[in-house]
């Protein structure tokens, strides 16, 4: 399974929202990178959703419930959205701060390209994250 990390402005579509919609289309994403991150995704596959702007933190955790396929809003094959569901809110937000100061993030993507917008997370930064979030019990409902 691979873990993704979403990054949103919450003025435009926070995690809240996704939680009051129960699911919703994560579109919006320009950047080669961050789409060809966006095609790889898998029904199941859990992401951290991370609010942007003055916020910088990581709020909450979807799931992956469709494959990706073409945004129906644009008449371009190669700019793709996929479906997520909340599954919930994290007990305690991290905040960029806190991941610039742990160490083991040395070499996270999220750090090092901050402006991409799909951010893969490897087993060893999700199962960190889950331990700062103080949700590592979540990971167990999903194995």
């Amino acid at each position: 399974m691979a873990y993704w990390l979403l990054k949103t402005e919450p003025e435009e579509y926070s995690y809240s929202h996704l939680e009051k919609d129960g699911e919703g289309v994560w579109d919006g994403v320009n950047n080669a990178l961050a789409l060809k991150h966006l095609r790889t995704m898998k029904i199941g596959e859990l992401a951290f959703i991370y609010h942007t702007g003055k916020e910088r933190q990581v709020v909450g955790i979807a799931e992956v419930v469709s494959l990706p396929y073409p945004d129906p809003k644009l008449d371009d094959a190669k700019r793709v959205v996929v479906r997520l569901k909340a599954v919930q809110k994290v007990k305690h937000p991290v905040t960029l701060s806190e991941i610039k100061l742990d160490s083991h993030f040395e070499n996270f993507d999220l750090l090092r390209l901050p402006r991409l917008s799909v951010v893969p997370v490897s087993e060893f930064y999700w199962q960190r994250l889950l331990q700062l979030t103080k949700s590592d019990r979540l990971i167990q409902s999903f194995s």
